[in-house]
C-alpha cells in the first residue's frame, strides 16, 4: 500500500463534444466496453446518462473514462461526471466539425479549471484526407484562447481502429503530467448514480475526488444524514480494501435503502463535512453567455453531481456583462455539500443557458451579505487571495471562540492536512494563533474578548465601586450577544489562569479591585453592621432595621446590597440576613457542642443560641448546607 504522500497510479479521462460525434464508439474501441448501458441509449445510438469505462496504458496505469452525453437535453449528466476529470478528450467528428454542443462543453470544461486533454477527430474513415485537413483548421481556430490551445490532436476511426495505437500513445505520455489529486486527509466522494446489486445491496458510484476510503469505514450520506459502513469497495470492477482519490469507486453501504440516496448525494466519514443553503463565490461570466446577469437571478447551480436551483446574489456589482467577473451569494434551495476550492457552474433557470461558472470561497457563510459592504468584499477578497497563513487565521478568526483542529482547518480550506499543520505551527510560533486542547483559536480575536470581559468588568466597577464584583450571569448576559456560553466559559479559565480576574461565589471581579466607600456609605455600612451585631441571633429585617437606626431607605438599601454582595452580610433564607461574624460564632458554637455531646436537637440549638425557630431553623439548615454538620432524623451531629 502506497504511503499517505505517494501519488495515485490511476486517473480519469473524460470524453466532451456535440451529441453522435462517436464519443461512445471511440470508448469501445479503447476499452471494449459499451458504455450504453440504457436500452433507451442503444436504440437510440445517443448517451443519455453517464458511462463508464476502464483499461490500462502501456505503463500500467489505470485509466477510468467516463463517457458523457453530448445532447443539450441531458446536459446536467455530463456536469455530473465532468467535475471529476483529469484529462478530457474533446471529440469532433470529421464530418460535421466543430457544432454548439462542442463549444459549450469546452466552455464548461474551462470553467471547471480542467487543465489538461487533447482532440480526437472521430469518422476519421468518412471524409477525404483534404476534407481532414479542412476539419484540423477550424478546431485549431476554436480552440485559440482555451486551455487546449496547442494541444495534441489526433485522427481515428473507431469502425477500423485506424490512429487508436497513436491515441493510446499520446494518453499514457499525458497521463505522467496530470497532478495527483491529494490522499492526504478525510475522503469525499460525490454520488453519480446509486442502484441495487442483488444479494448486496444499495451501491453508489462516484469518483472519489480526495482521500483514501476503506471498507470498514463509516459513512454519512449527506446532506440527508444516513449513517452507513462501508460494506465493500471495486475500483475499476476489481474488489479492494481501499479506494485512493482520482479512482473511479463503487461503493457497497450497509443499511441504506437505494430512496435514501441518490445523484448530487455526497458519502463522506462522519462529521468532516456538513450541508449548506448558502455560498460565497467567483462567478467569471463566460465571453458567450446570452444576455447579462442580473441580482436575484434565479439560476441552476451544479458542483459536484448536484443540480440545485439557487437565487444569486451580486455583492460587488449591479449587473455582471458577458465576460465579466465578480463576487456572489448563491442562497440555495436545498441543501448541498461541496467545499472551499470546488469548482462550480451556473446556468440561467430557463431557458437553460450556461452563464459561467468559478471557484468556491466559502462553502458556509456566516450570514446573508450586504451588497457592496467593504467589510464583507474585503473578507472574501483574503478568502480568494489570501496566503495560505492568511487563509488559516480567517478560517480561526471566522470560527470565533470554538476551538479548530487542523483537521476542521483542513477540510474548510481543502488543503492536505499536513500543509495546514505545518502551518498552525507556524502561527502558535508566531503567537498568531494561540492553544486550546487540541485546537487553536485565533490570537487577536481572544485577546479582543478578553478585553471585552474586562471592560464590562471595569466599567460595573465604576458604577459600583462598594461591590467585590459582578454576579456571573449579569456578565455573560452583558456578552451574550457577541459570546456564546462556550466561548464564556473559555475566556473565564483563561482570564483567572492568567490572574487578570477573580472569581469566587459566582462573582466577578478585577484582580486589583477592592471595594470602596464614600465616607458617607461608609457611615451607612458602619450602623448597618452595628445593628446586626447587636442582635447577631435574632437579626431585625432590613426595613426594620434602616427604620430603627434613622437610615435613609435608598441610600442604605445600595451599601446593604454591596455588604451583601462582599459576603459581610450572608442571606440564611427568605427575608432572613444575619452578619458573617454572627456565622463565625454559630459555627464555633455548635462544633463546640457537638464535640462534648455528640448530638444535639433543634430546639436544644435554637436554646444554645438564645433564639427562636425562625431564626434556628435557617441557622441549621446554613450549617447543613456548608457542611458543618449533617442531619440524622431530628437529630444534628458534626459533618
Amino acid at each position: 500500500m502506497q504511503s499517505a504522500n505517494a501519488s495515485s497510479q490511476h486517473f480519469i479521462i473524460g470524453t466532451a463534444g456535440h451529441v453522435d460525434h462517436g464519443k461512445t464508439a471511440l470508448i469501445r474501441a479503447l476499452t471494449g466496453v459499451e458504455t450504453d448501458r440504457l436500452r433507451e441509449e442503444q436504440e437510440r445510438g445517443m448517451s443519455i446518462d453517464l458511462g463508464f469505462a476502464s483499461f490500462r496504458l502501456p505503463s500500467g496505469r489505470m485509466a477510468g473514462v467516463i463517457d458523457v452525453p453530448g445532447h443539450e437535453r441531458f446536459l446536467k449528466n455530463m456536469l455530473a461526471g465532468a467535475g471529476g476529470i483529469d484529462l478530457v478528450l474533446l471529440v469532433i467528428a470529421a464530418d460535421e466539425g466543430v457544432m454548439p454542443q462542442t463549444r459549450e462543453h469546452l466552455d464548461i470544461l474551462q470553467i471547471l479549471n480542467t487543465r489538461a486533454g487533447m482532440v480526437v477527430i472521430t469518422k476519421k474513415d468518412l471524409v477525404e484526407p483534404e476534407w481532414l485537413e479542412l476539419v484540423r483548421d477550424d478546431i485549431t481556430a476554436s480552440l485559440r484562447g482555451t486551455f487546449l490551445a496547442g494541444a495534441p490532436m489526433v485522427a481515428v476511426s473507431s469502425v477500423t481502429g485506424e490512429g487508436i495505437p497513436e491515441l493510446v500513445a499520446h494518453l499514457d505520455a499525458m497521463a505522467e503530467r496530470v497532478p495527483t489529486r491529494t490522499i492526504v486527509g478525510p475522503w469525499r466522494l460525490p454520488i453519480d448514480r446509486a442502484f441495487i446489486v442483488p444479494g448486496f445491496g444499495t451501491v453508489v458510484t462516484g469518483t472519489l475526488i480526495a482521500g483514501v476510503a476503506r471498507v470498514g469505514d463509516r459513512v454519512t450520506i449527506l446532506p440527508r444524514g444516513h449513517e452507513s459502513r462501508i460494506r465493500s469497495l471495486q475500483v475499476h470492477g476489481e474488489s479492494v480494501t481501499h479506494a485512493e482519490a482520482g479512482t473511479r469507486v463503487a461503493m457497497n453501504l450497509a443499511g441504506v435503502e437505494l430512496e435514501g440516496v441518490e445523484r448530487g448525494d455526497v458519502a463522506a466519514p462522519p462529521g468532516v463535512f456538513a450541508p449548506t443553503v448558502a455560498i460565497d463565490a467567483r462567478l467569471d461570466v463566460l465571453p458567450n453567455c446570452p444576455r447579462e446577469v442580473r441580482h436575484r437571478t434565479r439560476v441552476r447551480l451544479y458542483v459536484g453531481t448536484a443540480e440545485v436551483l439557487a437565487r444569486l446574489s451580486l455583492l460587488d456589482a449591479e449587473v455582471l456583462e458577458p465576460g465579466q467577473s465578480g463576487l456572489v451569494q448563491l442562497r440555495l434551495e436545498r441543501p448541498t455539500v461541496c467545499a472551499k476550492g470546488d469548482r462550480y457552474v451556473l446556468r440561467f433557470y430557463s431557458p437553460m443557458e450556461t452563464i459561467g461558472g468559478g471557484s468556491i470561497l466559502d462553502p458556509h457563510p456566516a450570514r446573508r451579505h450586504r451588497r457592496f459592504d467593504a467589510a464583507t468584499l474585503a473578507n472574501l477578497a483574503v478568502k480568494e487571495q489570501g496566503t495560505p497563513q492568511e487563509l488559516v487565521l480567517e478560517t480561526t478568526q471566522r470560527a470565533g471562540l470554538t476551538p479548530l483542529t487542523p483537521a476542521a482547518i483542513a477540510t474548510r480550506l481543502g488543503m492536505p492536512i499536513e500543509t495546514v499543520r505545518s502551518l498552525v505551527q507556524e502561527l502558535l510560533a508566531a503567537g498568531e494563533l494561540l492553544p486550546v486542547g487540541e485546537g487553536v483559536l485565533h490570537a487577536p480575536t481572544v485577546r479582543a474578548a478578553e478585553m471585552q470581559v474586562e471592560q464590562v468588568v471595569a466599567a460595573f466597577h465604576a458604577a459600583q465601586p462598594m461591590r467585590a464584583g459582578m454576579s456571573r450571569e449579569e456578565l455573560r448576559s452583558r456578552l451574550s450577544r457577541q459570546i456564546d456560553a462556550r466561548g464564556f466559559n473559555l475566556l473565564m479559565s483563561r482570564l483567572e489562569e492568567q490572574g487578570r480576574i477573580r472569581a469566587a461565589g459566582g462573582r466577578v471581579r478585577l484582580a486589583d479591585h477592592e471595594p470602596r466607600f464614600s465616607a458617607e456609605q461608609q457611615r451607612l455600612a458602619e450602623a448597618i453592621e452595628r445593628a446586626l451585631l447587636a442582635q447577631p441571633f435574632s437579626p431585625p429585617s432590613p426595613a426594620d432595621l434602616f427604620e430603627s437606626e434613622g437610615l435613609p431607605p435608598r441610600a442604605a438599601q445600595e451599601v446593604w446590597d454591596a455588604l451583601l454582595d462582599n459576603g459581610v452580610i450572608v442571606r440564611l433564607a427568605e427575608g432572613v440576613f444575619v452578619h458573617r461574624q454572627a456565622i463565625e460564632r454559630v459555627t464555633a458554637l455548635v462544633r463546640e457542642h457537638l464535640a462534648e455531646h455528640g448530638q444535639m436537637t433543634a430546639a436544644a440549638f435554637r436554646d444554645l443560641i438564645g433564639s427562636t425557630r425562625k431564626y434556628a431553623v435557617p441557622f441549621l439548615e446554613y450549617l447543613d448546607a456548608q457542611r458543618v454538620t449533617r442531619r440524622v432524623g431530628d437529630l444534628r451531629e458534626l459533618y
